[in-house]
């Protein structure tokens, strides 16, 4: 039988393929890209694991991540902290790659600690002690200690919010009081800032929260600005809140 150059070509193409998957053909791997920190800004990490929830994250991640765009300002750098590297899950199946892992990387010096809502915060997750006690290291230093909805869980149980009045969710309120009956708890507010400890209410509020601490750290008009570009009605004197510091 005539075998023609075109098919001995393809054949020997076949083998070759063949045997390369045979001896394991090596891909590239990618890198780890680290966040640029930007110098003379705000470090600000957000504290992630599988079942976070999204708006709770990312709320007040928009805000924050915006000021780098306003002129004159202090702005924060914005990146992730985990227990690990691998891709976490949040509630809603959004998967997020951090930026940090906290129990092996050095961590860059954290000025605003955010702790978004997660799945668990109201039960295993109060039994995490390596995370706790990395939240507690973490205050140490802190400027600010900020929660979303049931993240309050988290700094309460890590023994941040003795001393100050917290609130959280809702709906959460009394499972709260019940937990850390020791705690000041203030209901019927969408955010209490007390010392350098800001706790909300969480959900779609969340965004009132982070901009609470912009209009604290940046003053009225950079605040407006934000929430400008995200097509947010800011007015902090129509905000039911409590503020103690």
């Amino acid at each position: 039988m005539k075998i023609t150059i075109p098919i001995l070509i393809i054949a020997l193409l076949f083998l070759s393929c063949e045997q390369k998957a045979k001896e394991g053909t090596k891909l590239p791997t990618s890198e780890r890209l680290l966040p640029v920190l930007e110098p003379n800004r705000y470090n600000v990490a957000f504290l992630i694991m599988d079942g976070t929830y999204n708006t709770e994250f990312t709320a007040p991640f928009d805000i924050f991540q915006h000021t780098q765009y306003r002129k004159n300002i202090k702005a924060m750098n914005t990146f992730t902290v985990a227990n690990t590297l691998e891709p976490i899950t949040t509630f809603e199946g959004v998967r997020l790659l951090p930026d940090f892992d906290y129990t092996s990387d050095s961590i860059p010096r954290i000025d605003i600690l955010v702790v978004p809502s997660a799945e668990h915060h109201l039960d295993t997750d109060l039994e995490d002690t390596v995370m706790l006690n990395f939240v507690k290291r973490v205050d140490k230093n802190a400027l600010f200690m900020t929660s979303h909805c049931d993240g309050a869980f988290v700094l309460a149980k890590a023994g941040l919010l003795n001393q100050v009045t917290s609130t959280t969710f809702p709906s959460d309120i009394e499972k709260y009081k019940t937990t850390f009956p020791e705690l000041k708890v203030k209901d019927s507010v969408l955010f209490v800032h007390d010392g350098k400890y800001i706790t909300s209410a969480g959900g779609a509020k969340s965004f009132e929260a982070a901009l609470y601490l912009c209009e604290y750290l940046y003053g009225k008009e950079i605040a407006e600005s934000l929430a400008g570009g995200l097509v947010i009605d800011w007015d902090l004197t129509q905000v039911p809140r409590l503020i103690l510091q």
